[in-house]
């Protein structure tokens, strides 16, 4: 051979070599198109918002994701019910245009790009909106495959979700009477309290009774007293087999949170939550080295640098955080199997402001996790089941799964759209007895 016939091969085989490159499919898309075993790519078409506001406090926010294929869509809780209106402006004009034309399993690189696009990241109301379209997604797959979500993380590790109860009573023997009757319906968990004057007005203005109320009444002294002696007089009364749990709500100064840690040791809760407001969570370290009072916090957080050193650290017993608020599912099942490994169990914020689609995406995450804490109880009224059916059932003192694929929950717009909002979301504040502003 000589030299120009050999340049010539090797000119060919080149030529042979690119061409047959070029047919080579792109490994991700011979991926997707192996997980879809042979269904064409599902596209999403539209993104609604639906705005809904039962029970006065409510201010539901749910994202509806449609697809390419005709009757198939997935739900997803957005609610902020304090800026509700907020949320779906992010969702409507920045989330919408981004999503449509996308395939709906694409679910990671759809929430990356979208955590990414604000530039600024850990904002409650991104995050929120981030979270409605993040769980519609996950139920569109569930729903494709008719298999419930929990299954994409692994499946049940439990039959049944526990969750504990909230009791209030002005009087200590009300307080025990209510343990004695949640007891006897199988509850195991109860969260206890003593309604005082803060409390009370908390609750109208969370009702949106009276946005930016001047709570008078409050003062962090006779409250700290008051828990001490209610948690003494329930373990007197009834023993130490029932678990208590205590929301402190980062009301007292961080000294004297830690003297309350220390106080409550005794009487063994289950866990007391939000001791610290966020701003103090280094007290955590403090608290951790004084006494072994189990606790939760989490809640007011939206950001990965305000729970992961605390998780680290193991300076807190339980991550409480609100699913929406820190971007939905996607992020929380890796908040989950991140916690694991340092024994810190979840226990998701769920009152009656978090919507059946809410509590539906936390079933989702309470099955298949093996670090589970407990799950906390809302009963929701009649007029919220008919508006939502599928809603996740509590018997017996324990969450039910319907094991339906997707969420397993769905929403009738009709009967949604029969109650608007009647106040675009309410504000949050108080004020301690002497007038000064409470946080949070």
């Amino acid at each position: 051979m000589n030299r120009r016939q050999a340049l010539t091969l090797l000119g060919g085989c080149s030529t042979a070599l690119v061409s047959a490159m070029a047919r080579v499919p792109d490994p991700l898309q011979t991926a997707q198109e192996a997980v879809r075993r042979g269904l064409p790519p599902l596209k999403i078409t539209d993104v609604k918002v639906i705005l809904t506001q039962m029970e006065s406090s409510t201010h539901y926010v749910i994202v509806k994701v449609l697809t390419s294929e005709p009757g198939l869509y997935g739900l997803g809780c957005a609610t902020h019910a304090e800026r509700p209106l907020v949320v779906a402006t992010q969702v409507e004009q920045y989330l919408k245009p981004m999503v449509i034309g996308r395939n709906v399993d694409e679910i990671e690189d759809i929430w990356q790009t979208a955590n990414l696009a604000p530039y600024w990241r850990g904002g409650v109301d991104a995050n929120n909106a981030l979270s409605g379209v993040d769980a519609a997604l996950w139920d569109i797959m569930g729903k494709r495959a008719s298999m419930p979500v929990y299954a994409f993380f692994g499946g049940k590790v439990r039959k049944i979700v526990p969750v504990y109860a909230t009791i209030e009573s002005v009087e200590l023997p009300e307080v025990e009477d209510e343990i004695r009757k949640k007891l006897s319906e199988g509850y195991r968990h109860v969260k206890i309290g003593l309604t005082s004057g803060a409390t009370a007005a908390q609750k109208s203005q969370a009702q949106g009774k009276g946005p930016g109320l001047a709570l008078t009444s409050f003062d962090p002294g006779p409250y700290v007293n008051s828990t001490i002696k209610m948690f003494d007089y329930v373990r007197t009364k009834i023993g130490p087999d029932v678990e208590l749990i205590h929301t402190v709500h980062g009301r007292v100064p961080p000294s004297l949170g830690l003297a309350m840690a220390k106080a409550l040791e005794q009487y063994r809760p289950f866990f007391v939550e939000d001791l610290f407001n966020p701003e103090d969570a280094l007290w955590y370290q403090h608290l951790r080295e004084e006494c072994a009072t189990a606790v939760a916090t989490g809640q007011l957080f939206v950001d990965r640098n305000e729970w992961l050193p605390l998780v680290a650290n193991r300076w807190i017993d339980f991550l409480r955080i609100h699913v929406s608020a820190v971007g939905g599912i996607n992020m929380v099942r890796k908040m989950s199997a991140c916690c694991e490994f340092f024994n810190v169990r979840m226990s998701w914020h769920g009152p009656g402001f978090v919507s059946p689609v809410g509590v539906a995406m936390n079933m989702h995450l309470d099955f298949p996790i093996f670090n589970l804490g407990i799950h906390e109880e809302h009963i929701y009224s009649d007029q919220v089941l008919e508006v939502f059916p599928g809603t996740p059932e509590i018997k017996g003192g324990a969450l039910q799964a319907n094991d339906r694929p997707g969420l397993g929950i769905d929403i009738d717009e009709k009967l949604a759209a029969k109650y608007p909002f009647t106040t675009p979301g309410f504000n949050r504040g108080g004020r301690l007895w002497d007038g000064t502003p409470l946080r949070p």
